[in-house]
């Protein structure tokens, strides 16, 4: 019998390419064993804070067939987001580069619908389902495993051509296909630029982040207020944190992104400091209007720029 594995998969990838994604990996669709134990501890020590549906399902978690009846392949997907552009005013709080444009989740969703699409077209009917940083997916266990990269001590997936300031996705399929060598090497050797750059603190030992001390988490994940702990530790963050990936010396290789919807919306690098303290509700709904930043609403974002104010 024929084997279509390495036509179907080579099919796929040149897809993806063509699609916009940056990488495309293929890993069989299997409980993650190296995993369980790290997610376990994790969470016993409550470095997921307020984000409490980290603890539901927790086998669905490390074993994909659980999400996706039948499934043989996780596909994963990495979408470029980095951009030399920044805020104008270097005094006005600031937002992470990865919520300049459209919201991530709709961008890739749409370029996974187009992939799944295309499978279907040339390949046949296939099931299963696509994520996009909102279900019980590892991404970055599976990235790795995938050959796309190596998880870094800031916890983020980097790679040696592309560096970390990328998004992941997966479709999870139950197509067989040829499946790629997990990424075997870390390439962080004694560097530790990201741990001693945190200035919460967040990033307690190599590839492990006390989440709840997280800048991204307290402006974005965290629904209370931010504890006076972190008074003038959070270095004029209001959305989301570069630093980790700032001095990352991987991201040197960086490439200006290619995707249009990723450009900064109008007026977004031109809000100063006054604007930002000052903003209003019409001024959220217009400048925020696709954007990620959606996601604290306007009253989330004005908490994080108070908190930032002298005492």
């Amino acid at each position: 019998m024929y084997n279509n594995k390495p036509k179907y998969s080579k099919l796929i990838k040149d897809e993806a390419l063509r699609l916009g994604f940056m990488a495309c990996g293929i890993s069989k669709a299997e409980f993650l064993e190296d995993e369980a134990p790290r997610l376990e501890n994790w969470l016993n020590k409550n470095y997921h804070g307020e984000m409490k549906y980290m603890e539901n399902y927790f086998d669905k978690r490390l074993d994909p067939r659980l999400l996706v009846d039948g499934a043989k392949s996780v596909i994963s997907l990495s979408l470029n987001y980095y951009t030399d552009e920044k805020q104008k005013d270097p005094s006005a709080p600031k937002i992470s580069k990865y919520a300049y444009g459209n919201d991530y989740h709709h961008v890739i969703k749409d370029k996974l619908k187009a992939l799944t699409l295309f499978i279907e077209e040339n390949i046949g009917a296939v099931a299963g389902r696509a994520f996009v940083d909102s279900a019980p997916v590892l991404d970055r266990a599976w990235a790795k495993k995938s050959g796309i990269g190596w998880i870094g001590k800031n916890s983020n997936l980097i790679s040696k051509t592309d560096g970390s300031f990328f998004f992941l996705a997966e479709l999870i399929i139950d197509l067989e296909l040829d499946y790629d060598d997990p990424f075997q090497t870390d390439h962080c050797g004694t560097c530790t630029r990201c741990l001693d750059a945190c200035p919460t603190d967040a990033i307690i030992a190599p590839q492990v982040v006390d989440g709840s001390k997280c800048i991204s988490y307290l402006t974005i994940e965290l629904k209370n207020e931010i504890p006076n702990q972190f008074k003038d530790k959070i270095d004029n963050w209001m959305f989301g944190c570069d630093i980790c990936q700032d001095v990352c010396p991987w991201n040197r290789f960086s490439k200006m992104h290619q995707e249009d919807a990723f450009a900064p919306a109008d007026g977004l690098l031109d809000l100063t400091a006054k604007d930002l303290t000052e903003i209003t509700d019409e001024v959220f709904k217009k400048v925020f209007k696709g954007s990620a930043v959606k996601r604290t609403k306007l009253a989330g974002l004005k908490r994080n720029v108070d908190f930032l104010k002298p005492i």
